[in-house]
């Protein structure tokens, strides 16, 4: 007679073990309800803004809540970074995660915090390449032809970037570890203004992120030599990549989105679904596609995954180059 009542006691006992969990689990299918703030460590209108607004238009329509772009600029993306590492994690604070933040777990000895261990990826985006590009005064037009001619003028060629640990330094110190040359480097406070002394011959050769150069290579204005993706990009289809001539050579700069350590798997699960959709998506495809980027989709570990090869890439070149912050 006794039996009934134990069952129910084991019922009640087995859903109060449940009930911590509830408003967790609750929240997480919910989500979100409230605006999503996605932090780029970059200015408003440039490549990152523009990729990180496209995908914040797509999450607000399939959510229907706001996805507020927000751009805390300085210390190279590491404020940026900081304020999401500090955020509650519950998915309301997210990073817009690009190749300078791997780059600056090495190039910057004192972060307060640790990209692999702080921020939880989430999706992978796009990786966009650079284009090897030289002045036309250079008597080079092709990779072997510029080997040939750095190697015969050492430390007489100032290769240009947007700054010390940019992209374009680090992909041009892969280069010149690969290559053997030595190329002067002239750090800029910016990719416009390095493309502007390229422009008027003050500085021989620039590796620039696509889309910048396409106009100037179309007028004859500079001479591209090779893309540094590992497959040919749309918009060039005729130029080679760096790899057909220094085999093993691909530097891309990758955007991606991220959030706080400890963020509930089923909220990144739920990102990492809708942002995918995004880029299956034809015209955000074809948006994605004209600004020289390759679409790079698939699981949050996916993307894990290549944040930590591409940090241990760029430690590696940084290290060879003894490249310090500023």
């Amino acid at each position: 007679m006794k039996l009934p009542h134990r069952r129910k006691f084991l019922n009640l006992a087995a859903g109060a073990a449940v009930l911590p969990f509830a408003p967790h689990v609750a929240s997480a299918q919910a989500y979100p309800t409230r605006p999503v703030h996605i932090i780029v460590g970059f200015a408003a209108g440039g490549p990152a803004d523009v990729v990180a607004r496209l995908i914040a238009q797509w999450l607000s329509e399939r959510f229907g809540q706001s996805f507020v772009v927000e751009n805390r600029t300085g210390a190279a993306t590491n404020i940026a970074a900081e304020a999401v590492v500090r955020a509650s994690a519950d998915g309301y604070t997210l990073l817009f995660v690009t190749t300078t933040n791997a780059i600056n777990t090495t190039l910057y000895e004192k972060l307060s915090f640790n990209l692999g261990r702080d921020i939880v990826p989430v999706a992978g985006l796009i990786r966009a390449p650079d284009v090897l590009e030289v002045n036309p005064s250079v008597p080079a037009r092709t990779v072997p032809e510029f080997i040939a001619y750095a190697k015969a003028n050492p430390g007489k060629i100032s290769m240009a970037s947007g700054g010390i640990g940019s992209g374009p330094h680090v992909f041009g110190e892969l280069f010149k570890f690969m290559t053997g040359v030595n190329l002067v480097h002239v750090p800029y406070r910016g990719a416009a203004p390095a493309l502007t002394d390229l422009l008027a011959g003050q500085v021989q050769v620039l590796f620039d992120p696509m889309p910048n150069p396409i106009e100037y290579i179309k007028a004859g204005k500079v001479r591209p030599l090779a893309i540094t993706s590992a497959t040919r990009s749309e918009m060039l289809p005729d130029l080679p990549t760096m790899g057909e001539f220094v085999p093993g050579y691909e530097a891309s700069f990758i955007f991606g989105i991220g959030a706080p350590k400890n963020t509930p798997a089923e909220i990144v699960d739920k990102l990492n679904k809708e942002i995918n959709a995004a880029l299956a998506d034809p015209k955000i495809k074809v948006r994605l596609a004209d600004m020289g980027g390759a679409v790079f989709s698939g699981s949050p570990a996916e993307f894990g995954k290549l944040l930590a090869d591409e940090t241990e890439k760029w430690a590696k070149v940084i290290g060879f180059a003894g490249i310090k912050a500023e």
